[in-house]
């Protein structure tokens, strides 16, 4: 069983070897033939994840600001820029593994608000809006 730590460094891996990379025969190295898939907008199993993210303009791109992890449940809050919608995607996802990969995932997601929507004042991901 991977350790908390473990766990982190595979998500993070597994996250830009997809998204960024989109090395996919990699990519399946990290996600389980049976992975479950909880969220409305993509179709269930690791194909309906690879075949979402095939369907994006070459300039998708996920940045990851803040992991959590506890056993072998991970949690991030990430970015993603290039998807060719209004706005970035600001995301948390949460993974759960099964011996060191991927096998279940739910996430929230939420249109990354510019500074004039910003009634906080500050932004939703890092330290400055988007440009």
């Amino acid at each position: 069983m991977a350790t908390p730590a473990e766990n982190k460094a595979i998500v993070l891996e597994a996250f830009d070897t997809l998204f960024n990379k989109r090395d996919y025969a990699k990519a399946a190295t990290f996600w389980s033939p049976n992975y479950i898939q909880h969220s409305a907008h993509i179709p269930p199993g690791r194909e309906g994840l690879f075949n979402l993210v095939k369907s994006f303009p070459d300039t998708l791109h996920y940045e990851n600001s803040l992991i959590f992890a506890d056993g072998d449940v991970v949690m991030l809050h990430g970015r993603f820029t290039g998807t060719g919608a209004p706005a970035n995607l600001i995301a948390a996802d949460i993974l759960r593994m099964e011996n060191g990969i991927l096998a279940e995932h739910w996430d929230v997601l939420q249109d990354e608000a510019t500074k004039e929507q910003s009634k906080s004042g500050l932004p939703m991901f890092g330290d400055s809006f988007p440009g």
